[in-house]
């Protein structure tokens, strides 16, 4: 620990060197995802689940970042990122990064899990590698089910190159005229409606020591590739190649000029599914030369924008397995639990005719009785924030709902409950964020949909994104209005609240439904608050209340009191706040940052962020959740909410931080955080160079996962739990 300085020299934090680039710190955490693909300790199925994420995850990656850098490359843009490199150096170091764990995941994927699913019964075969009745079986599949989609695309004088869709998989075809002996290029697109690995019937399936395979199977692209005489009848077939390409799918919306916002981004949606320009093209390393030449003209790419992968492209479509019945080689399935307070809740009464007084409190008495805080997926979101909008939607004393929507599922039972409040004739006022990224179009459905039964449908502010997760229910009560609020870190998307931690609190006391009502105005209305009683609020108030917050500890640490901030969030990359965090380390401030993702801070340099530790947690769940602990000289402050400390969050979206009044709910949440800081399972260091180093317990240090740590709190609580963590044992032992 540093010694405390009465007066810190101040230092030039503007100067790069103390911060760690943006593109590469994401690749950091690309290569986390990919790690767990590769640890054996992860079940075989997660592991290809895994190999999934990190390729869907460098999908969007080129789609939107390297898509982005590119622009600014073509625009000579010249300003430097915080860390003083330019775009066009940021390309060249995120491909010399980049490249090498393109590489290590294949050649895993190739030569370490395929033969560890062939073990497990689980056999992903080469179409060379079938039988003759196999074949047969395939052939006949192709000619039924796959021939009558595909259309061969010629390329010659009077068939310019073909359009080629964003992340979809192609065959280079070379074919001769036996006639003529001319040689032609054609193109075959694998066709998405199909699945991409095609299965073999069980009595067609390996047999291995008189025991039936799991799945067994080939890529549809192979089943394609070796009947392309099909396609080209007359030809000769001289050779194939599989390609794939991303392209630029970031929308260009000018808001501001914009007559009516959602058919704008309909507009850019159409766009979107043409493509923009193309920004990667992937193939086989085998892939000839002039096959090769021909894809980059007519991309308009360069060898700068290519990488090669030696077996199947497009692996994120390695998802397909987590379907397959093989519980023993996936994670033990997760039933979130109901917590005790809910327990006792009973139904809404959604048949209006059914009237019988059901045994059990109603939601708002659970929430009246004092706050609740909830930790999913431990604890379960269908029992908790959708039971409490359709409570809401269907009690005779509620007036009105208000509540924002940046994502949710495709079947929301959240929104199906709105459309019954409006039925029964509540206002109900929604704020759906329509430039949610990728989720521009399901939110377009729900706006609609919404709207059609008389809902109150706004779509946000010019210039800014709606990211808070709020809900405000208005309720008539003998001889006054309550107002019941839901604030959370995490989309109201119940498949997701499986999938997410996350927290949401309940409340109704009467200064947050007060904020809440004035947040609503400004995101409906014309009001421009610029005060809240209890909130921080982006962009109006957040940035000052967090700097105040760090500056309050490094005043404490200064004047000879202990400093202590502790901050978990998806990501860390606002430099001002960085260059405060600095400003607390070089005061003698301790700080634990647990950072998902991105994290532009360097930890551990002398004298500047010796006293910065940072994690990064990588599980079976996405951390999502945002926590803010602050020591206060024991007078401790906790805030959760939507908000990164990126500066996205704090100055272009309208996010929502609120603070943890009830201290047993805060008790709790510093619980959280230790368990976090002591996992030595899932948990990775980062050095102050950017790179990571992963945890690992030691002799005398059993394996600590915080993830599981965190379902034995949750079954305990109802009594289900054998396993649970002594009461504040990790808070205590770490030191919150």
């Amino acid at each position: 620990m540093a010694k405390p300085k009465k007066n810190p020299d101040r230092l030039d934090f503007q100067d790069p060197q103390y911060y760690l680039n943006r593109e590469l710190s994401w690749l950091e955490f690309n290569n986390r995802v990919l790690h767990e693909a590769m640890d054996p300790r992860t079940p075989l199925l997660e592991r290809l689940k895994f190999m999934g994420i990190f390729s869907s995850n460098l999908d969007e990656f080129f789609m939107v970042r390297i898509a982005a850098l590119k622009q600014q490359v073509e625009a000579k843009v010249t300003q430097l990122a915080f860390d003083g490199r330019t775009p066009s150096q940021q390309l060249d170091d995120i491909s010399f990064s980049l490249r090498p764990l393109v590489i290590q995941q294949h050649q895993h994927f190739q030569k370490i899990l395929r033969s560890q699913l062939a073990s497990n019964r689980v056999y992903i075969l080469d179409y060379i590698e079938l039988n003759q009745n196999q074949r047969n079986y395939l052939d006949n599949y192709f000619q039924e089910q796959i021939f009558p989609v595909i259309t061969p695309l010629a390329v010659d004088p009077s068939h310019p190159f073909p359009y080629i869709s964003n992340l979809s998989l192609n065959l280079a075809v070379l074919v001769k005229n036996p006639e003529t002996e001319e040689e032609f290029f054609a193109r075959v697109k694998v066709p998405k409606v199909l699945p991409r690995f095609l299965p073999l019937p069980p009595e067609l399936g390996v047999q291995n020591n008189s025991k039936p395979a799991v799945w067994t199977g080939i890529p549809l692209e192979q089943a394609i590739a070796h009947n392309l005489e099909s396609l080209f009848p007359g030809m000769n077939i001289q050779e194939y190649h599989t390609f794939r390409i991303t392209r630029d799918a970031d929308l260009a919306l000018e808001e501001d000029e914009a007559d009516d916002l959602l058919i704008a981004i309909e507009q850019e949606l159409r766009k979107r599914r043409v493509g923009g320009t193309p920004v990667r093209l992937e193939i086989n390393p085998q892939t000839p030369e002039p096959v090769r030449s021909r894809l980059l003209q007519d991309l308009e790419l360069t060898d700068h924008d290519v990488y090669e992968v030696d077996g199947l492209l497009g692996l994120r479509d390695l998802m397909y397995f987590m379907s397959l019945p093989s519980p023993d080689l996936k994670d033990r399935p997760w039933q979130s639990v109901v917590p005790p307070r809910l327990q006792r809740v009973r139904e809404p009464i959604v048949n209006s005719q059914l009237m019988e007084i059901e045994e059990g409190k109603d939601f708002f008495a659970v929430i009246r009785d004092r706050d609740l805080l909830l930790h999913h997926p431990y604890q379960s979101f269908t029992a908790s924030v959708v039971k409490f909008i359709t409570h809401a939607a269907h009690d005779p004393d509620v007036l009105a709902i208000k509540m924002t929507l940046y994502r949710t599922s495709g079947d929301s039972p959240i929104v199906n409950a709105l459309i019954a409040a409006a039925e029964n004739g509540k206002q109900v006022s929604v704020l759906v964020e329509l430039k949610a990224r990728f989720d521009e179009e399901n939110n377009i459905y729900w706006a609609r949909r919404l709207e059609s039964v008389g809902v109150h449908v706004v779509y946000g502010l010019v210039g800014l994104k709606t990211h808070c997760k709020t809900v405000l229910v208005v309720r008539r009560e003998k001889d006054r209005i309550r107002r019941y609020v839901h604030i959370g870190t995490g989309n109201y998307n119940p498949k997701t609240a499986r999938l997410y931690t996350d927290f949401g609190l309940f409340s109704c006391r009467d200064e947050l439904g007060a904020d809440l009502t004035d947040l609503y105005n400004y995101l409906t209305g014309y009001s421009r608050q610029k005060s809240y009683r209890q909130l921080l609020v982006a962009p109006v108030n957040m940035r000052d209340r967090f700097l105040g917050l760090i500056r309050r500890e490094i005043e404490n640490a200064q004047n000879g009191s202990s400093g202590r901030i502790v901050a978990k969030m998806n990501s860390l990359v606002d430099p001002e706040i960085i260059a405060s965090l600095y400003e607390a380390s070089r005061a003698g401030v301790q700080i634990d940052l647990i950072i998902r993702g991105v994290c532009c801070l360097r930890p551990g340099l002398p004298d500047i962020s010796d006293n910065i530790r940072v994690i990064s947690i990588i599980g079976r769940f996405l951390e999502h959740s945002r926590i803010f602990y602050f020591h206060n000289k024991g007078q401790e402050e906790i805030f959760i909410g939507s908000a990164d400390w990126m500066p996205r969050n704090l100055d272009r979206r309208v996010e929502a931080i609120v603070p943890i009044l009830d201290p047993d709910i805060a008790k709790d949440l510093q619980e959280v955080l230790g368990i976090m800081l002591a996992d030595n399972r899932q948990a990775w260091e980062l050095q102050a160079n950017g790179s990571y180093v992963q945890r690992r317990p030691g002799e005398d240090c059993p394996e600590s996962s915080s993830q599981k740590a965190l379902m034995n709190m949750a079954l305990a609580s109802v009594g289900a739990g054998s396993n649970a963590i002594e009461p504040r044992k990790a808070m205590q032992t770490s030191g919150i």
